[in-house]
Parts: structure tokens; C-alpha cells; sequence
């Protein structure tokens, strides 16, 4: 199962760019006689020689090692925010991974490939089809969860102008320019984490926690975006979210925090050398791996990373309760009964307006003396 939560982007280090416009011909004719195991030792080689020198790392980067001697490197972002782009750059420049984790998972990976004035124009429209997209492949509970979660996205993105998951973006352009690099989603799959989200949440903290995600208008600046970096007050948003919900943080940070943590695990594995033949001995050697995540995963990755992990607990989906099943008849109710209202004024509107035609009067006018004549 997790191989298939693991696309991989392979970077192309021979590219034309890098190559000289001029020079001699026999250049050409000499790389052509390079075997696929030659070339591949040599790239290898020029990356180490870059690996030797002491990284130089941003302040929001956390070193974790495993026991076969594996690095990685876990840079903390803030989803909305340009100073986290240049800090996952930089890291990636610096140490040169094999492979390179992002916090997203199947469902959103659109968003590496999407500019940002698309992404911006995509996340202030939210709309009906968006809406029955959303029932359709998550339900109608978690589809109205992740519509009003997309609203918070939203209303952030517009204050500040600024798409989200621009360090991802920068975080799959920048692995495919490092030789042999490979690039992993590593959360887990959205739908998974709304329908056990919902499943944990009561009636009533559905109701309360949907009325504050309706209502939510506070503006936010570029300021506040950026103190999100700073665990402290991270940590202090976290408490106050935990005091409100404590369910809704199991499952949507908690539980992510076990599957981040094994995902970099997985991807920590040592990696084989290449062999001039099938002869020669396997040969294995760390692996480095950057991990790109939102800072608030960031403490739950460092405190899960000695634990043995299973995660097949956190993803299933539990059946929904008896308070899931009140909630969704209300809201089918409430959707039914705004429809069945909105053709009703509709409806009786439009009489008015026929009935208020000169035409329509002076027919009515004719009927009424047919009928006196009668």
C-alpha cells in the first residue's frame, strides 16, 4: 500500500542546459561510450563532493538520524509564506537528498504542477460543482468538512493574496535538479483523515465547529503568517485549538504526525550502489532525505522518531456514529429545505411578475367579460 502513496519524481541530471554549446566533437563521442554504471558513479561522485562540505542550514530545519546511519532533514513551514520557499530551497541545495517528502498526499497533488495565479483563482472558487465534487468522493460529512476547510484556505489566500503550498512547488522543482533524486508524497490520504475526523467529533462540536468555519472573517496579515514559524506560538495555538476540539487534533495532527513519521522513515532507507555487473557485490550506503512538512508536525515527528510505528490503526475508517447520522439527516434537511423554499419564492415571484404584465392583464380583462357576458 505505501508504495503506491509514493510517486516519485526522478530528476534528469543530464540536461541540455548543462552542457556546453561549444566544444570539441570527440566530447560527444566519448560520453556516448560511457556505460549507464560509469555515468552513474560519476554523478554520484559530484554529488557527495557537494554533500562534504558543511551544510549551511535555516533555522527551521530539525536533523533526525536513523540506526544505519540514514540523515534527514525536516524543514518547518508555514504553508503561506515566502520566507518557507527559500528555507526549503536552500536546504535542498545544501545537502543534496536521494529523496525529498512533502506533507501531501494523492488527492492534492495538483497544486505541484498548478502556477499560482491558477491556485489563487482556484481556491477563492468555491462553488456548487466544487461542493458536489467533494460529496461525491468523500461523503457528505467529510465532503462539507473539506468545502468548509477550503473556506479557511480561502479566506486566508485572499487577505494575503498568496496561493498555498508554495514550498511544496519549490520543493519538486528544486529535487528534479539534483541527480537521481526521488520525490514522495507523505501524508495520509485526505479523504481517511475527514471521515475519521468526523467519526471522532460529537454532535454538538460538529455544529459548533462548522458554525466557526461559516463565520470565520478576522482579518490576517503576512506578519502572522510568519510567526507561525516560531514554536512557541505554535505551540500556544495548538493548546487553544486542543482545549476546544482535542478529537479533532488527534486525528487531524496527532495521527498525521505517526504517518509523516513513517513515510520519512520508509524513505530513510539506505541506498544501493551501482554495479558494473551482476556479479559484483550489493553495496548499500545512508541515505539522505529532506522532509518538507507544516511546522506544526514538526515536534510529533522528533517525539514519534525512536517509537516502532504501525499505521494501519490510523488508517481505517470507523463506521459513522449515531450523533454522524442525526447530523447528516439535518444538513440533507436544511439543504432540501432552502431549495424547496428558494422555488417556492421563485415560483410565487414569477406569477407576480407575469400577473403585473400589461398583456397578461388585458387577457384577464377580456376573460372577465366573457365570463360577465356568460
Amino acid at each position: 500500500m505505501q508504495e503506491e502513496q509514493q510517486p516519485e519524481a526522478a530528476a534528469d541530471p543530464m540536461s541540455s542546459s548543462d552542457a556546453p554549446e561549444d566544444g570539441p566533437k570527440e566530447t560527444s563521442s566519448v560520453s556516448q561510450n560511457i556505460s549507464d554504471a560509469d555515468a552513474f558513479k560519476i554523478l554520484l561522485e559530484m554529488k557527495m563532493k557537494k554533500r562534504q562540505k558543511k551544510a549551511n542550514l535555516p533555522s527551521t530545519v530539525t536533523e533526525l538520524d536513523t540506526e544505519d546511519g540514514s540523515k534527514v532533514y525536516v524543514v518547518g513551514t508555514a504553508h503561506f509564506s515566502d520566507s518557507s520557499k527559500k528555507d526549503v530551497v536552500k536546504t535542498i541545495q545544501e545537502v543534496q537528498p536521494d529523496v525529498v517528502v512533502v506533507e501531501l498526499c494523492q488527492y492534492r497533488v495538483s497544486m505541484l504542477k498548478m502556477d499560482e495565479k491558477t491556485l489563487l483563482k482556484e481556491a477563492k472558487e468555491i462553488n456548487l460543482e466544487k461542493l458536489q465534487q467533494a460529496i461525491k468522493q468523500n461523503g457528505v460529512m467529510s465532503g462539507l468538512m473539506q468545502m468548509l476547510l477550503l473556506k479557511v484556505s480561502a479566506h486566508i489566500t485572499e487577505q494575503l493574496g498568496m496561493a498555498p503550498g508554495g514550498e511544496f512547488r519549490e520543493a519538486f522543482k528544486e529535487a528534479s535538479k539534483v541527480p537521481f533524486c526521488k520525490f514522495h508524497l507523505g501524508d495520509r490520504p485526505i479523504p481517511v483523515t475527514f471521515k475519521r475526523a468526523i467519526a471522532a467529533l460529537s454532535f454538538w462540536q460538529k455544529v459548533k465547529l462548522a458554525w466557526g468555519l461559516c463565520f470565520l472573517s478576522d482579518p490576517i496579515s503576512k506578519d502572522d503568517v510568519e510567526k507561525c514559524k516560531q514554536k512557541d506560538l505554535l505551540e500556544q495555538m495548538m493548546a487553544e485549538m486542543i482545549g476546544e476540539f482535542p478529537d479533532l487534533h488527534r486525528t487531524i495532527v496527532s495521527e498525521r504526525d505517526i504517518y509523516l513519521t513513517y513515510m520519512l522513515k520508509q524513505a530513510a532507507k539506505q541506498i544501493e550502489l551501482p554495479r558494473a555487473s551482476e556479479a559484483e557485490p550489493r553495496k548499500y550506503i545512508p541515505a539522505v532525505v529532506v522532509g518538507v512538512v507544516g511546522m506544526g508536525h514538526v515536534p510529533g515527528i522528533e517525539k514519534n522518531w525512536n517509537s516502532d510505528l504501525n499505521i494501519q490503526e490510523i488508517m481505517s475508517v470507523p463506521p459513522p456514529s449515531a450523533s454522524s447520522k442525526i447530523f447528516k439527516f439535518v444538513i440533507k434537511a436544511t439543504v432540501f429545505g432552502l431549495m424547496g423554499y428558494g422555488c417556492y419564492r421563485i415560483g410565487q415571484r414569477t406569477i407576480q411578475f407575469i400577473l403585473s404584465m400589461p398583456a397578461a392583464q388585458s387577457y384577464l380583462q377580456k376573460l372577465t367579460e366573457i365570463r360577465s357576458q356568460h
